[in-house]
C-alpha cells in the first residue's frame, strides 16, 4: 500500500466517513457483570481487558459497512473517570491499549486509508458551574485527567484528538491544553478536533451558543470544529451554516440518529438510515466546510453503510 496520507491532507481531498454508535453495539453480546473487569457492570471502555475481540468486531463491522475512521472505545478514559472503576493509575497504558487495538484492526485493511480517531469524553464535571458537587473539580485536576489520556492514544498510534460530546467550553478548552501538553512530551503532533454537544436550541448544558464555543476555541491550535450527540440532523442545521460560513475550519457533523424518544424509560433513536443519509447528503450538498461525518448514539453499521453511499455519489457526481 503507498504511503499514508495524512489525515488533514485527506479531509482536504474528500469527505471522510466516521463510525457510528459504540455502547449500543456492545449492548448487542448482552454482557454481564462477569464480563467486566472486576465485575463492575458497564465500564464499556473495560472491555480492552476482558473482551477485546468484542471491540475488534464492532470496529470491523465499521469498517466493513465503509467508514474511513474508527474512534477509539475510550470515551471515558480519562484519569477521573478511570479512577471511578480503579484504573486511574494506569490511564496512559489504559489508553495506549485501547488504540493500539483500534490500530490492529484498520492495519487489517489494505484496500485504502484507514484512520483512527482517539475519543476523549468529557469527566461528567462542568467546571464553569457553581453547583456544589459538580462545579468543584479543580481544573489542574481535570486538565492532568485529559493530558494523560492524550498521552496513551498518541503513543497507540491515534491519527487524531477528538474532544466529544462537550458540555462546558471550560472543560473544552482544559482538554485542548491538556492535548498540546502531550503532543509536546511526547513528540508528536497530532490534529485535535474538537466538538460541542447542543440542544435542539443550539445551546450546550450551561447556555453557551455555537457562536460563543467556537470564538473561545477556534484559536486554540484545533483543526476541525464540530458537533456531535445530543440531536439529530435537523436540530443541527442552524449552527452547522452559521459554521459553514466562518470559513476558518473544516466542520464535522456526527448527529444522532434523531432525536430521542422515551419508550418504557428507555431513549430510543428511530431516524432510519435511509432518512440519515438523505439529511446529512443534504450537508454535503449544502456546507462546503463540512468534511466529516458519522453517527452518534442509536446509529449502527446500516447507518454508516447509508453515508458511505451518499458520500460515493457526490463524489462520483462531481467526477461525472
Amino acid at each position: 500500500m503507498s504511503e499514508k496520507e495524512p489525515f488533514l491532507d485527506a479531509i482536504k481531498n474528500r469527505v471522510l466517513l466516521f463510525d457510528g454508535a459504540m455502547g449500543t453495539e456492545i449492548q448487542k453480546y448482552d454482557p454481564k457483570p462477569e464480563d467486566f473487569p472486576n465485575k463492575q457492570d458497564g465500564f464499556n471502555d473495560g472491555l480492552v481487558l476482558t473482551h477485546p475481540e468484542w471491540i475488534k468486531q464492532i470496529h470491523r463491522n465499521y469498517l466493513d459497512a465503509g467508514a474511513d475512521c474508527i474512534e477509539t472505545n475510550s470515551f471515558g478514559s480519562n484519569k477521573i473517570k478511570l479512577d471511578e472503576y480503579g484504573f486511574g493509575d494506569q490511564t496512559v497504558e489504559f489508553n495506549k491499549k485501547i488504540a493500539t487495538l483500534a490500530r490492529e484492526v484498520c492495519d487489517e485493511y489494505s484496500d485504502k486509508q484507514r484512520y483512527v480517531i482517539g475519543s476523549m469524553g468529557p469527566t461528567g464535571y462542568l467546571p464553569s458551574s457553581n453547583d456544589p458537587d459538580l462545579g468543584q473539580k479543580p481544573l489542574d485536576e481535570i486538565r492532568k485527567a485529559f493530558e494523560l489520556q492524550a498521552e496513551g492514544l498518541i503513543l497507540g498510534g491515534v491519527d487524531a484528538l477528538l474532544i466529544e460530546t462537550s458540555q462546558d467550553i471550560l472543560e473544552v478548552k482544559l482538554v485542548i491544553e491538556a492535548s498540546h501538553i502531550a503532543m509536546k512530551k511526547v513528540d508528536k503532533k497530532v490534529p485535535i478536533i474538537c466538538n460541542t454537544t447542543l440542544d435542539q436550541y443550539g445551546k450546550m448544558l450551561l447556555g453557551t451558543n455555537i457562536q460563543a464555543a467556537y470564538t473561545t476555541v477556534s484559536d486554540m491550535g484545533i483543526d476541525v470544529f464540530g458537533l456531535n450527540c445530543s440531536t439529530g440532523p435537523i436540530e443541527m442545521t442552524p449552527s452547522i451554516q452559521w459554521l459553514d460560513e466562518q470559513n476558518q475550519h473544516s466542520v464535522l457533523v456526527v448527529p444522532n440518529a434523531g432525536m430521542p424518544e422515551n419508550v418504557g424509560g428507555k431513549a430510543v433513536y428511530k431516524m432510519t438510515p435511509q432518512k440519515m443519509g438523505e439529511a446529512l447528503g443534504d450537508f454535503l450538498n449544502e456546507y462546503k466546510k463540512v468534511r466529516i461525518i458519522g453517527g452518534c448514539c442509536g446509529t449502527n453499521p446500516e447507518h454508516i453503510k447509508a453515508l458511505r453511499k451518499v458520500i460515493d455519489e457526490k463524489a462520483n457526481s462531481i467526477e461525472g
